[in-house]
C-alpha cells in the first residue's frame, strides 16, 4: 500500500510538472530568480494550431508548421518538452495513413528529469503568437503515396491543446 502511494505521487508529480504556467516577474535579475522553476498555473489562453500543405510530392519535406497563441492580456509560459519547440526529442504527434496505421516513430526520445528546468520554458507575450517549423520525414517513416493525418498528442507534457488535426497527401502529383 506504501508503494502504491509514492508510485501515484510520483506518477502525478509527472503529469502535472510541465503544464501551462503563468509568466512572473520576479526580480528578474536576480540569480536566485532565473535558477528557480516558474510556478504552475493552468492557463486556457495558451494554444497551438498546426498546418501543412494540403498535396507534398515524394522527396520534398513534410514541413509542420506549429503555432501557440497566447489571447491572454499578461504573457504566459509553456513546457516546449513534446512540442517542435524541441523537435526530434521525443514522439509528441500521431502520423497515420489513409488505412489508420500509425507511422513509426524513429526519433530520439529524451530521457527527463522532473521536474522541468526553468530552461525548458517559452514565454508567449501578451495577445501574441510563436511559431516553428519541422520536418516530419526526419522522425517518422512516411515513404509510402498515402493522405496522412496528424495528431498532436504531447499536451499532457506541454500543456498546450491542440484541436484539430491537420491531412495532407503525400504522393507524386
Amino acid at each position: 500500500m506504501k508503494n502504491y502511494k509514492i508510485i501515484l505521487s510520483a506518477t502525478l508529480l509527472t503529469l502535472s510538472a510541465c503544464s501551462v504556467n503563468n509568466v512572473k516577474n520576479t526580480s528578474a535579475g536576480s540569480d536566485s530568480a532565473k535558477n528557480q522553476s516558474p510556478a504552475i498555473t493552468v492557463s486556457t489562453s495558451l494554444f497551438a494550431k498546426m498546418q501543412i500543405k494540403p498535396t507534398i510530392k515524394v522527396g520534398d519535406p513534410v514541413e509542420l508548421k506549429f503555432t501557440v497563441y497566447n489571447d491572454a492580456d499578461t504573457g504566459r509560459q509553456f513546457c516546449k518538452w513534446h512540442t517542435p519547440f524541441e523537435p526530434l526529442m521525443s514522439k509528441y504527434l500521431d502520423v497515420k495513413d489513409a488505412s489508420g496505421q500509425e507511422m513509426l516513430y524513429k526519433g530520439a526520445m529524451a530521457k527527463r528529469m522532473m521536474p522541468p528546468p526553468a530552461s525548458s520554458y517559452i514565454k508567449v507575450n501578451p495577445n501574441d503568437s510563436l511559431s516553428t517549423t519541422v520536418d516530419l520525414l526526419k522522425a517518422y517513416d512516411i515513404s509510402k503515396p498515402s493522405k496522412y493525418t496528424v495528431i498532436y498528442v504531447g499536451q499532457n507534457m506541454s500543456g498546450l491543446t491542440v484541436k484539430d488535426s491537420v491531412e495532407f497527401v503525400y504522393g507524386a502529383h
